[in-house]
């Protein structure tokens, strides 16, 4: 099959009508042509400006870094792993360790790229990226206004969480998962 040919199987978008945009996120309203004539008149997307990061922090005894995180849209406080937006012209590796230090206190070493998704690619563009890295040192301060706490869990304690679905954040499931698979 040539280039010409898979470009020919995909939907492609007719017209565009704005809803809303900021700087956060965008909705769209388009209109789409799907391969084998389909028309959808009314296909809602959400643009994100910014890509984003999660960190998979271990120390040295094997334990992962969680921080508990306010939630105002989900009306809850909540265990997850430090994420945040990528600023413009910063690498996934650098905006990672920068999120750790504002979220945890924690400088990190050692960053490698463990994946990246699209949680939401039924409507919405927006990339997440997946980092591992070590914490070194002792921790400084935290954004207080961002993070209530900070806590190293093990393992076990892990696979409780997220067995008990005391994780419910996307990010922070498929961080874990991810971290538990690599010693499976």
């Amino acid at each position: 099959m040539t280039n010409e040919q898979k470009n020919e199987q995909k939907p492609v978008r007719l017209a565009r009508r704005t809803i809303y945009e900021n700087p956060w996120v965008s909705l769209y309203l388009d209109r789409v042509h799907f391969p084998g004539g389909r028309i959808v008149e009314a296909h809602h997307v959400l643009h994100f400006d910014k890509e984003a990061v999660a960190a998979i922090v271990e120390n040295a005894d094997g334990a992962v870094l969680l921080v508990e995180a306010y939630r105002y849209v989900v009306d809850a406080i909540q265990w997850e792993i430090p994420a945040g937006g990528i600023d413009p012209g910063e690498s996934i590796l650098d905006a990672a360790a920068r999120e750790v230090v504002e979220e945890s206190g924690y400088r990190t070493a050692d960053h490698q790229l463990a994946a990246s998704f699209e949680p939401i690619n039924g409507i919405g563009d927006k990339v997440h990226h997946l980092v591992y890295c070590r914490a070194v040192g002792e921790p400084g301060g935290f954004d207080e206004s961002e993070v209530r706490a900070v806590r190293w869990v093990s393992r076990r304690e892990v696979k409780v969480m997220v067995r008990e679905r005391q994780v419910r954040d996307g990010y922070t499931l498929t961080g874990l998962l991810w971290w538990l698979l690599q010693t499976a």
